[in-house]
């Protein structure tokens, strides 16, 4: 059976648009750019600040031990000196829907939050940062339940144990393709019906000033919403594009060739191997007997595989039903470009910061080597070469942007890519997605990440990135180290700015918490 469902890209694409009124009249009639915010927080032109970043935290809850809020706890410390925390996605497990944000968002974040002190008076959709989160879609956020799931999994425990169904977040609603992130952290203008309403709302809100015209204002403790799905913001000199991956991350179809036949019989061999794989732990699971602590760890140990299996499956549909007419989100990727090049014009601009969800580069287990990996990678490797070749010698040795941030792998790392011949070279890659959700294991190929090239003179592999940090799952059963993370970056004044990296972590061993010292290091 098929729990979980994603709409195509030029679903979710036109739903975005429709929910933040993209482009209306009354947009351009204001020379409003939607694309751009101005977090006004009265330190936003300071060169030396703080933030942390986070991601794949949005879990409930298990019986003897909360990693979410941990990790929430060893942020307090740090909130008043950080002026505010970037989500890389994942916000909400396992389907994005409204039904879960109160478990697992507001409550383990509430001191985050306007009212904290009460969560049962904060409505996912009312919520108000008193330090700023700001969020880009995961792919759990995109997710949707069919109906036959819904009746499985939404309706009661008894049948959730007759169909030995694991124990997941799904119940009657998933996140209505994008629906409830909007809601929870977008300017939803698709609720204003009157357009007298909506100039008034903008006469309001986005009242802030960019070379690219007017803009929303985004105020701690008062608006917190953000204009988009994907949005620039300047901070302390320093650009942040966020940016939406789950509409640029689809596989290039399969070649219609004799090789391209082969692999599509690879792909769906691989399919049904792991399909009766599934089907072989969840018998398993069915014979467990969760009063014993040995059965209990064995169940983590068996849901850690059924969740690598959802998404291998989800790759490998990609894979087999890419084809020509899939929309591919240029009109994002056009839009990083153009506003990368403008960045590198503008004197008042010290350094570049991406953000997003699924990484290029990676080797977390289940992800380094993805159909959907490779996507990005080769796409925004697209994006980079042409605006190295717009910029010439303009940027000199520097590197197109000066960090990217990634969650996606359930994991701490940090990369940095190698001369790969393209204007993705030297870049320094952090992977922040052990915030909550269950950790993966580092890939037994190693530190050195290899891609397959093709050139006139014949196919070679060559390692594009070296991981220079990885921290993640480790030992089985009783010995299993189960560590949850996030960072903290103090940037730097000085142009290059220099980014000061100081990565946290908690462990979950022998039933017991420890914290981890981890050595800080500067990029």
């Amino acid at each position: 059976m098929k729990l979980i469902s994603e709409a195509p890209n030029s679903v979710k694409i036109q739903k975005m648009k429709e929910r933040v009124l993209w482009q209306h009249p009354s947009m351009i009639e204001h020379g409003i750019d939607q694309t751009s915010m101005v977090l006004d927080d009265g330190k936003q032109d300071c060169p030396d600040f703080s933030f942390m970043v986070i991601g794949d935290s949005g879990t409930k809850p298990h019986p003897n031990f909360h990693p979410q809020r941990k990790i929430a706890e060893l942020m307090l410390p740090h909130q008043e000196e950080c002026s505010f925390v970037l989500h890389t996605g994942d916000v909400v497990y396992v389907v994005g829907s409204h039904e879960y944000y109160r478990q697992n968002f507001i409550e383990p974040y509430r001191e985050f939050l306007e009212g904290g002190e009460d969560t049962k008076r904060i409505t996912y959709d009312r919520m108000t940062f008193k330090t700023p989160i700001l969020p880009v879609l995961g792919n759990h956020d995109y997710y949707d339940v069919p109906l036959i799931s819904r009746l499985v999994t939404g309706s009661t425990q008894v049948l959730r144990r007759f169909f030995q169904y694991k124990n997941i977040e799904i119940g009657w609603y998933g996140s209505g393709q994008g629906n409830a992130f909007a809601r929870a952290f977008l300017d939803y203008l698709q609720d204003i019906k009157s357009r007298q309403f909506l100039e008034e709302h903008l006469d309001t809100y986005y009242t802030a000033k960019t070379d690219t015209g007017r803009c929303l204002r985004y105020l701690p403790g008062f608006f917190t919403r953000l204009p988009n799905r994907y949005y620039t913001f300047r901070y302390g000199g320093i650009d942040f594009f966020a940016l939406d991956s789950d509409t640029f991350n689809t596989p290039s179809p399969i070649p219609d060739t004799e090789e391209g036949e082969s692999d599509r019989r690879e792909l769906e061999k691989r399919r049904r191997d792991i399909e009766l794989e599934e089907i072989e732990i969840l018998d398993a699971r069915g014979e467990l007997n969760l009063d014993n602590p040995h059965d209990a760890l064995q169940l983590d140990a068996l849901n850690a595989k059924l969740n690598q299996i959802d998404e291998v499956k989800i790759d490998i549909e990609k894979q087999l039903n890419a084809n020509i007419g899939e929309v591919i989100d240029w009109e994002q990727l056009n839009w990083l470009k153009q506003r990368l090049i403008e960045s590198w014009c503008s004197e008042e601009v010290r350094g570049r910061v991406l953000y997003f969800h699924h990484p290029p580069y990676v080797t977390e287990a289940s992800k380094w080597k993805q159909a959907q990996t490779l996507a990005v990678r080769h796409r925004l490797r697209q994006v980079f070469d042409a605006v190295a070749e717009t910029l010439g010698s303009q940027r000199g040795k520097r590197p197109v942007v000066d960090l990217i941030l990634n969650g996606h792998a359930h994991c701490l790392e940090y990369l940095q890519t190698t001369d790969t011949g393209h204007a993705d070279s030297h870049l320094n890659c952090i992977i922040s997605g052990g915030s909550g959700h269950r950790p993966r294991r580092h890939r037994p190929e190693g530190n050195e990440l290899m891609e397959k090239f093709v050139s006139a003179a014949g196919d070679y592999e060559s390692k594009v990135a070296d991981s220079h940090l990885f921290v993640g799952r480790t030992g089985k059963n009783l010995s299993r180290v189960l560590p949850y993370s996030f960072v903290r970056i103090d940037v730097k004044s000085g142009n290059p700015p220099k980014f000061f990296v100081r990565p946290f972590v908690a462990k979950w061993s022998q039933e017991t918490w420890e914290d981890i010292s981890m050595q800080p290091f500067e990029l």
